[in-house]
């Protein structure tokens, strides 16, 4: 897409995001659902398929391109973003596995609406890495899954499930699987999860796995291949994005602080006006820059194709912290009304917590870097 086409889309959205997402907004937080309508509306608009491929049927828009419409869809409600975030990367690991028969069968299909699938690493006893436990074992022309996968966004709803296993008697790395799982196949339990702090409406699943059986076509790659998609398919360029919708949520939390500033007297003088309402805007601007070009530079080295793991997780650590300053500082400025449901830096406030846990924790992004730079030394 060129810029010209760009900006226009860029304009069409913003609008979008002040006018018609802040009513759903509303919506949402007073009904708890962000039901299939919304889904609907933003596939119409052809917000669910923006950084695909043209020859996928999608927008074919640069990553930072897509990075930009991601931080003004961010500035909407968390479950808006979650999916906007969610349906617009699951074909990449997919795709990085898939050959040509998967990728007419699934990729295409995904990115077209016509099917949706969620990302299942996560399990309840180990980490979303080497350690998994999910097994399966060959029986004829099938894969016969047992294990648990929780905490998986829209697990309770999508077609299929990208489950992540490993080939009985294998550790680490090696065996690992990728699969695509009916969510409707026997052996599948969903089990619905609590409502979450934040994130209103947006569903998560506990999947218990019980000689689940799918068909050996389903699996993605080869045998060994599973952690590797994971990781260069879906968390390196996912990290980045939920690096962008950190500074999303905090610019949000930003505008709405500073006029409150403007408009909040005390003592015959508004918050504006004082010291160290003043030092705190000026920190506040300042931190959501920086974390803007950390994450601008690595989407700008993924559209290169030179994207290594550090950045993409700097990207993720640096904007994360800088959320929670932000939307700190924004609620202080805000004062105690601010605490209180039906103001929107308390749902705010509420939803920054969740990118903490998004695509592995700040101690996960620190391993990540440390590893690399120590290998490097």
């Amino acid at each position: 897409m060129n810029d010209t086409q760009f900006q226009r889309l860029k304009a069409e959205v913003r609008g979008y995001v002040d006018g018609r997402l802040r009513e759903l907004s509303v919506r949402i937080e007073e009904t708890g659902q962000c039901g299939p309508d919304v889904w609907q509306e933003l596939r119409e608009r052809g917000y669910l398929r923006l950084a695909a491929p043209e020859a996928y049927g999608g927008h074919g828009l640069s990553f930072t391109q897509y990075l930009q419409l991601l931080e003004l869809f961010s500035e909407s409600h968390g479950s808006i973003r979650m999916v906007v975030h969610v349906i617009n990367g699951i074909w990449r690991p997919v795709d990085f596995l898939a050959n040509e028969a998967q990728r007419e069968r699934f990729v295409k299909p995904l990115v077209r609406g016509e099917i949706t699938a969620a990302f299942a690493l996560t399990e309840p006893n180990a980490g979303s890495g080497a350690d998994i436990e999910t097994s399966a074992r060959k029986e004829g022309d099938s894969y016969v899954l047992s294990g648990e996968k929780w905490l998986i966004t829209f697990g309770d709803t999508v077609d299929y499930l990208l489950i992540y296993a490993r080939l009985e008697g294998t550790k680490g790395y090696e065996g690992t699987m990728a699969l695509l799982v009916p969510r409707t196949a026997a052996g599948v339990e969903i089990r619905e999860m609590s409502s979450t702090l934040g994130l209103t409406g947006t569903g998560h699943a506990h999947i218990v796995l019980k000689d689940a059986r799918v068909p050996a076509d389903h699996l993605l790659g080869e045998v060994g291949q599973g952690l590797a998609g994971a990781l260069n398919g879906f968390l390196d360029p996912s990290r980045i994005c939920v690096g962008m919708t950190c500074v999303g949520l905090a610019q949000r939390a930003f505008d709405i602080a500073v006029a409150r500033s403007r408009e909040r007297v005390t003592f015959g003088k508004s918050l504006s006006q004082r010291q160290v309402v003043q030092t705190w805007i000026a920190e506040m601007a300042t931190d959501i820059e920086a974390a803007r070009q950390l994450v601008m530079y690595a989407g700008r080295l993924k559209d290169d194709g030179t994207l290594t793991p550090p950045p993409a997780s700097m990207a993720k650590l640096y904007a994360l912290e800088m959320l929670q300053r932000v939307t700190d500082k924004a609620q202080q400025i805000w004062g105690g009304i601010g605490y209180f449901k039906g103001y929107e830096i308390e749902r705010i406030y509420r939803d920054a917590r969740a990118q903490k846990f998004e695509e592995g924790t700040a101690e996960i992004q620190k391993a990540v870097i440390a590893k690399h730079v120590l290998a490097g030394g």
